[in-house]
């Protein structure tokens, strides 16, 4: 009934388990007593749920049962879709890290595309730099920090839009970031903290949306763009 990430499958066509049709036949037994079904109806739905084979068949039976004081609610299985253009971020705060560190001495590092940061990754550049890439990432925990060393080099943290950032590093002869900080990140989003130290060196952080999604802005707004002058020539 789990998956890797520890949630519950919300998806209909899904096969159910035996403790998923006991948890429906619970909360109907329950609405019996309350005096919400008859004794006819609940018949009926319970030989319902022991019928049932999929998700999509359990979460009806329990659908026009209320939420409330004195009601366990109903049963769901069925996750309700995102707005356009929202991102699923409980999705992505799960598993593993695939990488904790990072260096580059008179040379480079990147962190990048499709990876899952770790609850504290640290990053050294000596006469270099590293790029760390938050775009598409994974995140192990809700709070992440970056702890970045920077000497005689650079490094740059990405993160993408509705992430709240706050930056903790100090700079001698050099300097941390902070223009991203103040922007209040989305409900249920991961938070990241760029710490660390840099001397004759930087940190940079900046916002950005992967190229995808700036291809999916660019397509709506020509959409919208055509609709204007759709509607023009109507009028």
């Amino acid at each position: 009934m789990t998956d890797e990430s520890g949630s519950t499958p919300q998806v209909p066509e899904l096969r159910a388990s035996d403790a998923d049709r006991e948890l429906v036949a619970e909360r109907l037994r329950d609405a019996l007593a309350e005096g919400r079904l008859d004794m006819e109806e609940f018949g009926e739905r319970l030989d319902a749920v022991y019928q049932a084979r999929t998700y999509g068949e359990l979460t009806p039976l329990t659908k026009d049962l209320p939420v409330g004081a004195g009601a366990s609610g109903a049963v769901s299985f069925v996750k309700e879709p995102l707005p356009e253009g929202a991102v699923d971020w409980a999705s992505r705060i799960r598993g593993e890290a695939s990488s904790t560190w990072g260096v580059g001495i008179m040379s480079g590092f990147q962190r990048k595309g499709r990876w899952t940061a770790p609850r504290r990754f640290n990053c050294f550049a000596f006469w270099g730099g590293g790029e760390i890439d938050l775009r598409e990432a994974d995140f192990e925990a809700r709070e992440v920090v970056i702890n970045c060393v920077a000497v005689m080099g650079g490094m740059n943290v990405v993160v993408p839009p509705g992430v709240e950032v706050v930056v903790r590093g100090i700079g001698i002869m050099g300097g941390f970031d902070h223009t991203e900080e103040g922007v209040p990140g989305d409900a249920g989003a991961p938070r990241v903290v760029v710490t660390g130290f840099a001397f004759w060196g930087g940190v940079g952080v900046e916002r950005k949306v992967t190229r995808a999604q700036r291809q999916r802005l660019k397509e709506a707004r020509r959409r919208e763009k055509l609709e204007r002058r759709s509607d023009r020539r109507d009028d």
